[in-house]
């Protein structure tokens, strides 16, 4: 278990989301935050590589000021619908805009995934297929009343008042709340030989 694989070792989680330090938190590992602060704008169409790019860059970024033993993850989470990458909302409008896209529509969301240890590296992404059900202007309305539309890929959290909007998931839960669990461990066992 992940736990056990990473007992007596200092994690480093470089990231500043709530919802990852939660999933770290609710699987028994205590992590040191220390978000990298990297320029985010989306370089690549293609939802996979954007998402592995930046938890690249940011694994990468944290690794470079931290003990070479440190295990240093790091994670971009991509909402992607209609060959477009909806990133969080710059304003209200643009929230709307994201929510009544979402509507009654089945989207993908991609979390790449990076952990480092010294000069091992591994990367990979995981993707979820979400549906959501018809949205009604009053729905979206009480949503964003919530504020939680607001620092959320896509403009939705699945963890929380969002949920309401989600009426088929095919893949990981915790993919789409930000960090996919099962791929996670699977790395771990990859970056320590230990498979």
């Amino acid at each position: 278990m992940i736990h056990t694989l990473l007992e007596g070792r200092k994690v480093v989680l470089a990231s500043a989301s709530p919802r990852r330090k939660t999933i770290f938190e609710m699987i028994g590992v205590k992590t040191l935050i220390h978000p990298s602060h990297i320029d985010e704008t989306i370089v690549y169409k293609q939802p996979r590589r954007s998402a592995i790019g930046h938890a690249r860059e940011k694994a990468e970024a944290v690794a470079r000021i931290m003990d070479p033993d440190c295990i240093v993850v790091a994670a971009d989470t991509i909402v992607y619908l209609d060959g477009e990458i909806l990133n969080k909302p710059i304003s209200t409008d643009q929230a709307v805009e994201y929510l009544k896209r979402l509507s009654g529509n089945t989207h993908s969301v991609y979390t790449g995934v990076c952990v480092t240890r010294g000069i091992r590296e591994v990367y990979d992404c995981e993707r979820t297929s979400v549906t959501f059900k018809e949205l009604s202007d009053t729905e979206i309305q009480q949503y964003l009343e919530t504020q939680e539309p607001f620092d959320k890929a896509g403009a939705y959290g699945i963890q929380g008042y969002g949920s309401q909007f989600i009426s088929k998931l095919n893949g990981c839960y915790f993919n789409v709340m930000g960090f996919p669990v099962h791929l996670f461990q699977k790395m771990l066992h990859q970056l320590l030989g230990t498979e």
